[in-house]
């Protein structure tokens, strides 16, 4: 399924729907065309380019800080699929201080790693298992879900996205 991002009248990014949605509001005149895919959408009489970034033509205020669901694939995206202890491809996640020590499922605690490397660790910390770190985890940045919304982020989208970091 094709995507559109959303920006605000401020060209904050809002949210990503689909093309369909985004040709909507573009028709509803609630937002503006501002980049397309070089493919047009057709009727009887009338033709539009596909959106791919649009903005909408009122300030909509955002309630709340967004701030990206940890799942296994942002942990994946976050760490860049490599193991956060040997630097091997990544299949899998682990805690680094075991939860059947009191570690929290939370995004400081949760790393990618290979099958290894989580087999051999095992139920211990990095430090008893002698298995340090490459990188520390952390939360990722609040503009992040957009990039991990998508499997890939189109380069139309990047300079708007750019200016949210």
């Amino acid at each position: 399924m094709k995507s559109a991002l959303v920006l605000n009248a401020t060209f904050e990014p809002l949210s990503i729907v689909s093309v369909r949605r985004a040709t909507c509001l573009v028709l509803s005149e609630k937002a503006e065309l501002i980049e397309n895919d070089g493919t047009e959408m057709r009727s009887e009489r009338f033709t539009l380019a596909s959106p791919l970034v649009v903005r909408l033509k009122y300030m909509v205020k955002v309630p709340y800080s967004r701030h990206t669901a940890m799942s296994r694939r942002a942990i994946m995206a976050r760490d860049g699929h490599a193991c956060q202890y040997c630097g091997a491809p990544a299949d899998s996640i682990d805690h680094v201080l075991p939860k059947s020590r009191g570690g929290m499922h939370v995004w400081e605690n949760v790393a990618a790693a290979c099958r290894t490397c989580n087999l051999r660790k095992r139920d211990r910390t990095p430090e008893e298992a002698g298995m340090p770190l490459v990188a520390k985890p952390y939360v990722p940045r609040e503009s992040s879900w957009i990039t991990l919304s998508v499997v890939t982020v189109p380069d139309q989208w990047k300079p708007y996205l750019a200016l949210a970091s």
